[in-house]
């Protein structure tokens, strides 16, 4: 079973500080049984919540939830919010999900938890993002939000495809401010480069209030694809900022085409010339493709195919002053570095490095914190599971490599639970083939196989 789970924050002047706990469950991952003609899955939902750092149980509630009735086999995932009323300070949330109807192990998971202090002070709630927003009056819904019933979204990743982020906040105390109206300045910053996106930048006055809903649908298609923060400040007529501002961290992929620079006006800085020479200038551009987006990738093999000493220079130059400022050099010097690591460790006679499934993946997400290498198995092929306990926002991320090919260090990225990666879970299966060249993946059989100990090598933390 799969889920996601995530909170928010929020104030009642009445009730005092809450927050929202949010459940995402992952329909293919679920057994689903047929009720009255229609499709149902339960799940049985444990919370336990602890202060920190003195570890005193506050918060404990079980129960068995229900999924939606679905009447068609393809079934959708479903989702579940907790009002759970908890005291400024820190909290863990240890959580346990069961699949009532498969056989499979429980879902045990943590998550931490801060309420801040807001009660006589100018403050914002969490940001919320809406998967669906609709008008409700139904203040039953476990979804009610200030007249929209509001079906959170958890995944902070936006495809292609999705051109808008609808968001949800609440303004708390701005009748502290003591004036006729107060500013809300919305702008997207780029987390690479901490520069503020043109184009993404909103201001409206508003009216104070003890508590001010806010709900917005902001455009992103044409935002580039990068990693972002969302800010949300409250202003005063003088521009200034009062509380913290809230803050939403998102990834974006777009492949739009960007307004070419002019790289030929480019003044090449001294130091980016002494660390290339002139036969490794295509091998370094090109080594920047695992790191850049689409539409950079493109530019990237446009200047290789113009086989200009020059512009690939300032091509380079160019690239890491958009993406690190005035800290150009150093990055640059930093990744070269662990260009030069990868070709090391993971080149092989028909790619560079940069060009491996594993090289690509150091570059891009960095070191791992462990790496299981397993050459040598009777019933396997070569393999190895990367560990990261952190990526940006993502915690505990694993990539399966294996080498079917047996010869040339070539190993390909078979399986990974990182967003927007190759995702294949008959991964362990296909380790497998190597004995069973002539059966079906579909088979499953090979999980009992003699040597098969990657699933427990998978599960290591």
């Amino acid at each position: 079973m799969k889920a996601f789970i995530d909170y928010k924050s929020y104030y009642s002047p009445e009730q005092g500080p809450y927050i929202d706990l949010q459940f995402q469950f992952v329909a293919y991952t679920i057994q689903f049984a047929p009720v009255d003609s229609v499709l149902q899955a339960k799940i049985a939902v444990s919370t336990i919540i602890t202060s920190q750092p003195s570890g005193d149980t506050v918060y404990v509630d079980g129960f068995v939830l229900e999924s939606p009735k679905m009447r068609d086999s393809i079934v959708e995932d479903f989702f579940d919010n907790l009002h759970i009323p908890l005291q400024p300070g820190n909290y863990t949330a240890h959580l346990t999900l069961k699949d009532i109807l498969s056989k499979g192990k429980s879902l045990e998971g943590q998550l931490d938890i801060h309420v801040d202090e807001i009660t006589s002070k100018v403050a914002t709630s969490d940001i919320l993002i809406a998967e669906v927003a609709t008008p409700s009056s139904n203040l039953a819904s476990p979804f009610q939000k200030s007249g929209y019933e509001i079906i959170p979204r958890i995944s902070n990743f936006y495809s292609q495809s999705m051109t808008r982020i609808p968001y949800y906040v609440e303004l708390y105390n701005t009748n502290l401010i003591q004036d006729s109206t107060f500013g809300l300045r919305q702008q997207v910053v780029s987390s690479q480069t901490n520069q503020i996106m043109p184009g993404f930048s909103r201001f409206t006055k508003i009216k104070p209030g003890p508590v001010v809903p806010v709900f917005r649908n902001m455009d992103i298609s044409k935002l580039p694809s990068g990693s972002y923060h969302l800010t949300l400040e409250i202003i005063d007529k003088n521009s200034k900022t009062i509380g913290q501002p809230a803050d939403y961290f998102f990834e974006r992929i777009n492949d739009i085409e960007l307004k070419d620079e002019n790289v030929e006006d480019i003044i090449l800085n001294p130091a980016f010339q002494a660390s290339l020479t002139d036969d490794s200038l295509k091998y370094y551009l090109g080594s920047l493709i695992p790191i850049a987006r689409p539409a950079e990738v493109k530019s990237i093999i446009k200047t290789l195919k113009a086989n200009s000493p020059d512009l690939c220079r300032k091509h380079i130059q160019q690239f890491w002053i958009q993406t690190a400022g005035n800290d150009a050099y150093n990055q640059w010097m930093i990744y070269k570095r662990n260009v030069i690591l990868v070709e090391a460790n993971y080149g092989n006679n028909f790619q560079s490095g940069f060009e491996t499934d594993r090289g690509r993946v150091y570059l891009q997400y960095g070191q791992p914190n462990t790496i299981i290498v397993r050459e040598t198995s009777p019933s396997e092929y070569p393999y190895e599971i990367w560990h990261y306990y952190k990526i940006k926002t993502f915690s505990n991320k694993r990539f399966v490599f294996y080498n079917p090919d047996l010869v040339n260090n070539a190993y390909r990225l078979l399986h990974s639970d990182m967003v927007g990666e190759q995702q294949n879970y008959k991964w362990q299966e296909m380790l497998v083939k190597r004995n069973n060249s002539g059966q079906s993946v579909d088979s499953s059989t090979g999980s009992g196989q003699f040597g098969t100990n990657s699933g427990y090598y998978y599960k290591q933390d």
